[in-house]
């Protein structure tokens, strides 16, 4: 069964739409629902939000929730900021490795009508301004061109929401096939860890020798590679050594295409906080 995936400025009504979806696809569909987001783990969300270890838990524990619930007579509804394409595309993932469609919901919602609906809020349940302004900054759009993004259903600001397009996005569309980036593979083929192993290290050295020439927002192009990482900020080699580590481990369960290793590490390199 499928995924909606909800993205959104803070305060931009998302819980309000995963709402009426619910009510719609229980009621009207006969569907069996999982609603999941922010609000069911009970999150202190400014507390969360202002630390980056905190928050990468929590997006752990959303993805681990759909990777649980994601089966053949259960819908799962994601009501979270979902603000990071890159964790978009582990989700696209994990529908992809499960052959279910999704689908993404942007609610397009301008920052001042999420500023506003924000200080409307209990003080319990409003983001502080600073934290909302970050968020704000970092929220990146979805993008209907990228495939872990589509189909992309945009809803702009109180407007109705178009229930039958969603419901024909998920039920009428074929679920996207499974394929070597989704399926399992034997990871004990030395060729592809030796390969896995040599790519990420000559990426990481790749950076750390651009990092000489250049400044705090340059973007390094990566041999191979479809996008450039980001220098968002110094990077030291001890921190690409750890996010090596941690892609390696992440393809063990996740194998790829080889040549599709050098883009995956750059966008895992450009989540870097």
């Amino acid at each position: 069964m499928p995924l909606i995936i909800l993205s959104g400025f803070p305060s931009s009504g998302k819980s309000k739409i995963a709402n009426e979806l619910v009510k719609f696809f229980t009621e009207d569909k006969q569907k069996n629902v999982k609603l999941f987001g922010d609000d069911q783990l009970k999150i202190k969300k400014n507390a969360v939000y202002s630390n980056s270890h905190q928050e990468k838990e929590v997006r752990g524990n959303l993805k681990s929730f759909v990777q649980r619930h994601l089966s053949k007579d259960c819908l799962v509804i994601l009501d979270s900021l979902n603000y990071i394409k890159g964790y978009r595309y582990e989700l696209f993932c994990v529908t992809k490795s499960c052959q279910t469609p999704q689908c993404v919901i942007h609610v397009a919602t301008s920052i001042d009508k999420s500023r506003e609906w924000n200080s409307q809020r209990q003080e319990d349940e409003k983001y502080e301004e600073s934290i909302f302004d970050g968020l704000v900054q970092r929220y990146e759009c979805p993008d209907s061109m990228n495939r872990w993004d589509s189909p992309l259903i945009t809803i702009p600001s109180e407007e109705k929401v178009p229930v039958e397009e969603i419901f024909e996005a998920l039920y009428v569309r074929k679920p996207p096939p499974a394929n070597m980036s989704t399926q399992s593979q034997p990871l004990s083929d030395g060729n592809f860890m030796q390969e896995l192993d040599g790519i990420t290290q000559r990426i990481v050295s790749a950076i750390i020798d651009a990092q000489k020439t250049s400044v705090i927002g340059d973007y390094v192009t990566i041999k191979n590679a479809r996008d450039k990482v980001h220098l968002t900020k110094h990077f030291t080699l001890a921190e690409l050594q750890r996010k090596r580590r941690q892609y390696i481990s992440f393809t063990k369960t996740h194998p790829i295409d080889i040549d599709k290793i050098p883009t995956m590490f750059v966008h895992f390199i450009n989540k870097i906080d």
